[in-house]
């Protein structure tokens, strides 16, 4: 018997993927594999794959124990020391190897299917995500063929039961094992599931359904999204199977940098420049924030690296939509060239400030005295 494929391997992770991990590479893979829509050698094995991986994986139990145990030992795989816990009983065990038992198999969907999500990456400017903005989104979906309305027929006539499934969309296989007949259910290989066989196949899509076609959507960019943060588009995904729903589009958002403001959650920093004199006296000054120019009183005596609060000039919280504050850190400027006239002012400073310097150096120096 050949062994199976390590799960994570089939959804093309590694171990330790996230949840969403495994859910956006089950919705690639499932859509490459269905048998509706795939024209892939052995797509209908592939997908029956798949759909086993992401059983597993997507079920935190499941997935702790195969993680442990792998396929040797695990309920859901091959037989091995971990019992059969995942069945519930014996007329399961048997419902499942022998063909007997109570448990019903399961029947394959073969009514109208909604339209898979679509994800999308955007990006913006810093502006625009702390403001919110409009933007004009163009996508392409597989949408219902507008000519057969997703039938994949010419005409309502040139679709049939499948006569090899009666519409059940699977068939029971029976083989011959050492421990019994074991009978299975696999997927009708005339109709791929779908119960229904087509005649004359609509020449618009020829059979799929689904037609590529491009949609334009303006969508409103709330004031304060982030990065990683995702927007959704009801009804811009993938168009649906058999008269299904339409899709969804999910907005994820990449948002560049900005070069003076910083964003820490819902605070802004911003980085002032101030000169000696205004640290000594006190100032009143224009600072930038993202609503525009605001005045801010720099105290006198204030020091470098002094941080200096201003309440509500932060990013409206994109949920709540309370701002946060931008903080403003003071940066002390000394003058690299002055002239003489300013060098002769410094120097009157610097003679009536010499006492208390003296003063505050001697003070220092006592700290190291024993």
């Amino acid at each position: 018997m050949a062994s199976k494929r390590d799960y994570y391997e089939v959804l093309g992770l590694k171990k330790g993927a996230t949840d969403d991990d495994i859910k956006r590479a089950y919705r690639v893979l499932a859509k490459k594999y269905h048998p509706d829509v795939s024209s892939e050698p052995d797509a209908e094995t592939k997908f029956k794959e798949v759909q086993e991986a992401y059983d597993v994986l997507s079920d935190s139990g499941k997935r702790a124990t195969y993680d442990q145990f792998g396929h040797q030992g695990s309920p859901f795989g091959d037989f091995g020391g971990a019992g059969f816990e995942g069945f519930g009983g014996f007329s399961d065990i048997f419902s499942q190897f022998f063909g007997g038992g109570a448990r019903q198999q399961r029947q394959y969907d073969t009514g109208p299917q909604r339209g898979d999500d679509l994800e999308r990456v955007m990006t913006i400017d810093f502006m625009e995500a702390v403001r919110g903005t409009k933007k004009t989104v163009k996508v392409d979906i597989d949408d219902a063929c507008p000519t057969c309305h997703g039938s994949g027929a010419e005409s309502s006539a040139d679709v049939e039961t499948c006569g090899r499934c009666h519409g059940d969309g699977h068939v029971n296989v029976e083989q011959r094992t050492m421990f019994g007949t074991m009978r299975t259910q696999q997927v009708c290989p005339v109709c791929g599931g779908a119960g229904k066989t087509i005649k004359k196949r609509c020449q618009t899509c020829n059979g799929r359904g689904r037609v590529k076609n491009t949609k334009t959507v303006d969508v409103n960019i709330p004031a304060g999204v982030d990065n990683n943060m995702s927007l959704k588009v009801a009804g811009y995904g993938n168009g649906g199977t058999k008269g299904g729903p339409q899709g969804d589009l999910y907005l994820s958002f990449r948002v560049r940098p900005h070069k003076v403001f910083k964003r820490q959650a819902d605070d802004i920093v911003l980085e002032v420049p101030i000169t000696v004199i205004q640290a000594v006296l006190g100032a009143n000054v224009e600072i930038p924030t993202i609503y525009g120019d605001v005045n801010l009183k720099i105290p006198a005596g204030v020091q470098h690296g002094t941080v200096l609060r201003m309440r509500d000039k932060g990013v409206a919280n994109v949920r709540t939509g309370r701002k946060g504050d931008q903080h403003v850190v003071v940066q002390l400027t000394t003058p690299k060239n002055v002239s003489s006239q300013e060098k002769k002012l410094y120097e009157q400073l610097e003679k009536l400030e010499i006492k208390e310097k003296t003063s505050n150096w001697e003070k220092f120096k006592n700290l190291f005295k024993n």
